[in-house]
């Protein structure tokens, strides 16, 4: 291991002794048994970035497979074709080469045999096959040169308009300032399926709108049209869509989000000109009069009050004070999705999308998020799968199904009440159009004959034909999720018994954790984001070793961990069967697609590429590869990220139906509460259980961001 430690060293010069310790030793202990660098990355990745302040998550990738290589030179590309040979002993070639002409005799006594002159090679003929053969090689690279390699094109959405002249004109002349927004008469289609078609959207200024439907219907791509422009609004409505992390660089946290204010930027920018102009001794008047007025506009916009307003956004989203004059580039990919939501809020644009903004946030973020929302003072459309947001921001829902969109007064649980009011009222009107239907129709095929009833049957078959046409309403099919049956497993299942984990002598995760756990085990950890979840699912799982204490789990246990970057690490260019294939090959192909089918992955859906899918359809996909190994055990990391509330609905049902022990870290509040029998909060250097549930948790996080606020 000297080598892996140099190269340590030299990769993290300022690293802590007893960490690099704890590196060694993991690395020492677990050699024999890491077969890729994706393993060494899962053993001591998470504890390199956090000593590294300016390496990013590739970088620490490169490094963990660097490590591989010193620690195994033959795996990878450096594996060598046969087996080596170790010489115990050195060897003088000289020496060898002398015996050999001495005992040249010898050696042809014995292994020089005298040959048949019959089974020598003719050369003529050798040298005709030689330019048969190279004849054969030209021919087949020029068939090949000559062929087109199509590359398979990932196809792309596309959307169209149809913008009335009226519209077209007030554009034209700048008259249009209105605020709200009204999309009509528009298609998007993605390849050659419709998502929807001849929809209209109208967003009232100042309404914060919640857009909902199955997954895969077109929710982000809807958002992507409106943010990209191929959808039209009013040029003078200012969007912001947050969708991509913020770039990782120098600029501080609290910087980056002061950076959008690009009005405050250049009046401050002004100013420091101005000023130096005139401290270096110009005497322009005109040079006094544009600095007063710069003042007097950022006294206007109360410009000194933005960084106060931008370092509270950034605390309600879990950045601490520290955490504010950090540069962005040592963040890592969630929380710069946090800084590009900070960095929404504070600019306040006409029309703010968001899309699955929950997905970054622990619960302490969630509820923040909640209450700064609902006082938005602009126009919002959010796209959101979490039930309890959907029912505290939303003053509407835009439901989209069937290729349209409907739009519904009031929050989430209002419009469930309305639309399957609805839907009843819509099925018993057509119900009874089809016995009005067949009760006139019997009348006129009685009747048709009969020359007395002639215009009574006339005009009977008139009436039928003015009649509107209903149509039944189309039911959603519901979401099934069925996880693998387990044999049952003796206790003692799973114990952790005193353990305690710490990267270095300084910062210790957690400490006295003492956690049971059998076949009948629904434990949901809850905690601030950094407090050390994922390190305890780790510990749970074995990929980490505990600092002290004791990990005991049954010999037959076999876990089935779904991370929550699990979707991000499917191969994007297979197909859902070849992505089964490739993980457990050497199975029937209907056992595949009996597995996909199992989680809603059905039909032409498991033969589409994995790059095609919805983040929630990945996340089915991802679940389906998981389970078919069997576990008894699942270890669930956030599993809610990008699937819809359907499908939420359908986990929920599924880990209560499943005769294995299950282990979930969660922000969803429906689905703790729905599976929910132990609670064990994450945090302050310790991993406890709390009496009370979600309930009681939920209170003690209001009374901290109460306490924060004052």
């Amino acid at each position: 291991m000297t080598t892996c430690s140099e190269y340590i060293e030299s990769e993290f010069p300022h690293i802590d002794d007893d960490l690099k310790q704890y590196v060694e030793d993991v690395l020492q202990n677990g050699a024999d048994d890491f077969q890729d660098s994706e393993e060494v990355y899962d053993a001591v990745g998470e504890v390199l970035q956090e000593v590294s302040t300016d390496k990013s998550e590739l970088d620490i990738r490169n490094i963990c497979n660097d490590l591989l290589r010193i620690m195994k030179p033959d795996i990878g590309d450096n594996k060598q074709n046969g087996q080596r040979k170790v010489l115990n002993a050195p060897v003088h070639l000289g020496s060898m080469a002398a015996n050999l002409e001495n005992n040249v005799d010898d050696i042809k006594s014995i292994w020089v045999m005298h040959r048949d002159d019959t089974l020598k090679v003719d050369s003529r003929k050798l040298e005709k096959a030689e330019a048969k053969l190279q004849e054969k090689q030209e021919k087949r690279s020029k068939d090949y040169s000559n062929k087109t390699v199509v590359i398979p094109v990932l196809q792309t959405a596309t959307a169209s308009q149809v913008t009335s002249k009226k519209e077209i004109k007030l554009e034209a002349k700048g008259n249009n300032r209105t605020q709200d927004i009204r999309i009509e008469n528009f298609d998007i289609a993605y390849g050659d399926r419709v998502l929807l078609t001849s929809a209209d959207v109208s967003l009232a200024f100042g309404r914060r709108y919640g857009l909902v439907g199955r997954n895969g219907l077109g929710k982000t791509t809807l958002l992507r049209m409106i943010s990209s422009g191929q959808l039209r609004i009013p040029s003078h409505v200012t969007i912001l869509h947050v969708e991509q992390e913020v770039i990782g660089d120098g600029t501080l946290a609290l910087d980056s989000v002061l950076e959008c204010d690009t009005v405050r930027q250049n009046l401050l920018k002004t100013e420091k000109e101005l000023s130096n102009a005139i401290n270096a001794g110009s005497t322009d008047p005109e040079l006094s009069n544009k600095l007063t007025e710069v003042y007097a506009q950022l006294q206007n916009i109360e410009a000194d009050k933005a960084p106060a307003k931008a370092s509270i956004i950034l605390d309600g989203l879990g950045f601490t004070s520290a955490m504010q004059s950090r540069s962005t580039k040592t963040f890592s990919g969630g929380w710069r999705m946090r800084l590009a939501l900070a960095r929404a809020l504070f600019s306040r644009p006409d029309l703010l999308l968001l899309d699955e903004p929950t997905n970054m946030l622990d619960i302490k973020a969630i509820i923040w998020l909640e209450n700064y929302l609902q006082n938005w003072p602009t126009t919002l459309l959010v796209v959101s799968h979490d039930r309890n947001f959907l029912d505290t921001v939303p003053t509407d829902i835009l439901y989209l199904h069937s290729q349209r969109i409907e739009s519904y007064r009031g929050n989430y649980e209002q419009f469930m009440k309305t639309k399957t009011e609805k839907h009843k009222n819509q099925q018993r009107e057509f119900e009874a159009q089809q016995q009005h239907r067949a009760h006139v129709q019997e009348f006129i095929d009685r009747f048709r004959y009969n020359a007395n009833r002639a215009s009574s049957v006339q005009s009977k078959i008139k009436m039928l034909e003015k009649l509107p046409e209903l149509k039944p309403i189309e039911k959603e099919i519901d979401v099934v999720l069925r996880f693998p049956d387990t044999e049952a497993l003796s206790p003692p299942i799973l114990q952790l018994s005193e353990v305690l984990f710490r990267y270095n002598a300084e910062r210790v995760i957690f400490s006295d954790v003492n956690l049971n756990a059998n076949l009948e085990s629904r434990i949901c950890i809850v905690g601030d984001n950094g407090a050390g979840k994922t390190t305890l699912l780790k510990i749970i799982m074995g990929i980490l070793a505990p600092t002290s204490g004791i990990r005991h789990t049954h010999r037959n246990l076999k876990f089935g961990y779904f991370s929550q970057h699990h979707v991000d690490q499917l191969d994007m260019n297979v197909n859902c069967v070849e992505l089964l294939q490739s993980t457990y090959p050497g199975k029937p192909v209907e056992e595949y697609r009996r597995q996909l089918g199992s989680f809603g992955v059905s039909g032409d859906l498991a033969l589409q590429t994995i790059a095609s899918l919805s983040g929630g359809q990945k996340s089915r996909v991802a679940f389906a590869r998981m389970c078919m190994g069997y576990p008894n055990f699942l270890v669930l990391d956030e599993p809610t990220n990008h699937l819809d509330i359907e499908t939420i609905e359908a986990l929920g049902k599924s880990i209560n139906k499943y005769n294995g022990g299950v282990i979930l870290v969660s922000h969803d509040e429906r689905l703790i509460r729905m599976v929910c029998k132990e609670l064990w909060i994450c945090g302050n250097g310790s991993v406890k259980s709390i009496d009370g549930g979600f309930d009681e948790y939920r209170k003690i996080v209001e009374q901290e961001l109460e306490a924060q606020s004052k």
